[in-house]
């Protein structure tokens, strides 16, 4: 028998703005956040770990000049980028319980998911879902599946190619008429270290990296990532 699981739980609330267009959707970032453990070079916010790369993505795209320090400062600047842009944050997973203390997906038992589905019909600006993975297990695009089912919906797929794009009719009430309006989703590849393995073995990224030698793993997922951002 193992010790007693570690409770993981979201240390961030979801940053949604009432104009958001669009919503970056991952799971949970590392254990540390939780406990307040951070490394100097992590910032407190959403994927502000020293390890991750979806700010260094948004970086380059955007020319931000951020700081990745564990300052005011460096939040600041992150959320002013996102008020500017109109993108919210809403992770999926609220909590979670691992044996291991680590940020694997796989790792995590008992999940608990916020609602999602919930705040698309709350915020009817939100057009698209920016899910920092795939549908591969305990990924928010298998989470998102997974409510989806119960509410009786199912996303339609668009593009199977990498980043699969899908669309889904959300039924929503107004005025006391029945609607519906579609909502897109986009798998990114994951801007997390893990994935690198993954990226590396697509074929776009080994054609792209024969041309270019020196062309790699973060350039592939500036050039993915700034179609959609």
């Amino acid at each position: 028998m193992s010790s007693k699981l570690f409770k993981h739980t979201h240390p961030y609330e979801p940053f949604l703005l009432s104009e958001a267009t669009k919503l970056i959707v991952g799971t949970l970032p590392p254990p540390r956040f939780t406990t307040g453990e951070l490394k100097p070079q992590d910032v407190d916010f959403c994927y502000g770990s020293c390890n991750g790369q979806l700010w260094p993505i948004l970086d380059s795209i955007f020319d931000l000049g951020l700081k990745y320090e564990t300052t005011e400062e460096a939040v600041k600047q992150r959320k002013c980028f996102l008020i500017d842009n109109k993108i919210g944050v809403c992770d999926i997973v609220h909590s979670a319980e691992r044996e291991k203390v680590d940020a694997s997906d796989l790792g995590m038992q008992n999940v608990v998911l916020r609602d999602l589905v919930g705040y698309l019909r709350r915020y009817p600006n939100i057009q698209t879902l920016l899910f920092t993975g795939g549908n591969s297990k305990n990924g928010p695009e298998y989470f998102f599946r997974r409510q989806l089912k119960e509410h009786g919906l199912k996303l339609e797929v668009v593009s199977s190619e990498v980043p699969r794009i899908h669309h889904l009719e959300l039924p929503v009430t107004s005025s006391g008429v029945e609607k519906s309006r579609i909502v897109r989703t986009v798998s990114l590849t994951a801007p997390s270290g893990a994935a690198n393995r993954a990226v590396g073995s697509l074929q776009a990224y080994k054609d792209l990296k024969s041309k270019n030698p020196n062309f790699n793993t973060l350039d592939f997922r500036v050039m993915q990532y700034q179609k959609f951002f």
